[in-house]
């Protein structure tokens, strides 16, 4: 959801500045974004993995925006990071009872 928020806010951003936005930051930022919307499903296979490379690329993202929009970017990717290592802990799938 923040990353998602965050692909508009940084749109409008450049648009005001007079600046082309990054093709490849939106791009990467899209992706992670579909990819964390995908993971918050507890059944999903793979959702350990998926929320992990969600979250390495939000951060990774969020560190190269860190002077404009990276810092909610970058606070989105710790915590995918949390979800997939929580998921680790506790197991793919719904817990029973």
């Amino acid at each position: 959801m923040i990353a998602s928020i965050m692909i508009g806010l940084y749109v409008g951003l450049i648009r005001q500045q007079g600046g082309q936005a990054a093709a490849w930051f939106l791009a990467g930022l899209a992706m992670a974004a579909l990819l964390s919307i995908y993971g918050v499903a507890r059944a999903a296979p793979g959702r350990r993995l998926v929320l992990a490379v969600s979250g390495v690329m939000m951060v990774v993202l969020g560190l190269l925006g860190i002077l404009s929009i990276g810092f909610p970017i970058l606070g989105a990717g710790v915590f995918a990071l949390v979800a997939a290592s929580r998921t680790a802990a506790t197991g793919a799938g719904p817990r029973p009872g």
